[in-house]
């Protein structure tokens, strides 16, 4: 089978494509074929040597992909051959709280899900919903999930409520997506204008281009009476701006606290002592958390929003392409 390793030091050079040996189930593995991976920022960071955990030496890349079950193990209960199945991003972490012991990710310390057949756990696995293509079924374990848990993981967002999404990635288009199915409203900011008009399609009741507003927090604080939920990918380049426009006692879960520079973010005193706004912070979440996300897909048939695909042979181009930072949406590869 055709699979892909990191190899070397920094930048796409390191992705070596390889031919191995299929692989073969022990008595609770499942092999997947797989039909799409897709790309997220922790991605490009364990390339390029930058994540806070370490990967394993010659790691197979990628966290997200789907696939069907094409081999099971003697003594495997949860799935059958022929399922479509997506792997758990934290592939140890059930349910319940995150602990030191659950730290191993798919992509990083386990082998992920660029490769043509991937070995998992059953316990690694979870169903994906009948109505999603295979490329949007490749796009959920790690950007849906956190969207998801962003809204969802101190309490449930309430209809009528303002939600803000930052930029066009896949958490943001996500987190707008799922805010919309609980009714919220949703303010949106993009440092491009011509983006507006699409993430008002998406459902975004209010569209602020940054480069035409920079300092934008105040002018969305009038426009709304303060944001209740802000999901703040932007970190430093936008959290004091996210601040300003929160309400009294909004939440802001904060997802990126460093930019590519090294900058961190800084808490605006003058601003924060105005404020009664609780900081959290989400890592992505547990299977359990996962399937219940599942569960709210397949029932508003929820579609995921694609930004573009690259063939299984142009995986270092696909790199590059979400690398530059310019997508609406998800960057997928197809399987081999």
């Amino acid at each position: 089978m055709l699979i892909y390793r990191l190899e070397g030091q920094g930048g796409v050079d390191r992705l070596a494509l390889r031919e191995e040996a299929m692989p073969r189930p022990g008595p609770h593995q499942i092999v997947v074929k797989v039909r799409a991976a897709s790309l997220n920022r922790r991605d490009t960071m364990i390339l390029n040597g930058t994540y806070p955990l370490m990967p394993r030496s010659s790691i197979v890349p990628l966290s997200d992909g789907a696939g069907e079950v094409t081999a099971i193990g003697d003594g495997v209960t949860r799935f059958a051959v022929g399922d479509r199945v997506t792997g758990s991003y934290f592939a140890r972490w059930i349910d319940g709280r995150m602990h030191p012991g659950l730290v191993d990710q798919l992509g990083c310390t386990l082998d992920g899900m660029l490769s043509e057949y991937a070995l998992l756990d059953e316990q690694w696995a979870v169903r994906l919903p009948d109505h999603l293509d295979w490329h949007e079924a490749a796009t959920l374990s790690c950007a849906g999930l956190t969207a998801w848990s962003a809204l969802t993981g101190a309490e449930n967002p309430k209809p009528g409520q303002w939600v803000l999404v930052i930029g066009s990635g896949g958490v943001a288009l996500f987190a707008l997506q799922f805010a919309k199915l609980a009714g919220c409203r949703v303010a949106a900011v993009t440092s491009r204008a011509e983006k507006a008009d699409r993430l008002r399609t998406l459902g975004a009741d209010l569209v602020i281009a940054t480069a035409e507003t920079p300092e934008w927090g105040m002018k969305l604080r009038e426009a709304t009476g303060g944001i209740d939920i802000v999901v703040e990918t932007g970190g430093p380049a936008t959290f004091a701006q996210s601040l300003i426009a929160s309400s009294l006692y909004g939440r802001i879960v904060l997802l990126t606290v460093q930019d590519q520079k090294g900058q961190s973010v800084e808490i605006p005193g003058s601003v924060y002592q105005r404020s009664l706004a609780t900081i959290s912070r989400v890592f992505v979440g547990s299977r359990s958390a996962l399937e219940a996300m599942l569960a709210a897909v397949a029932t508003h048939r929820l579609k995921p929003v694609i930004d573009g695909v690259f063939p299984f042979a142009e995986a270092r181009e696909a790199y590059r392409h979400f690398q530059q930072g310019d997508v609406f949406g998800k960057v997928v590869i197809d399987g081999a």
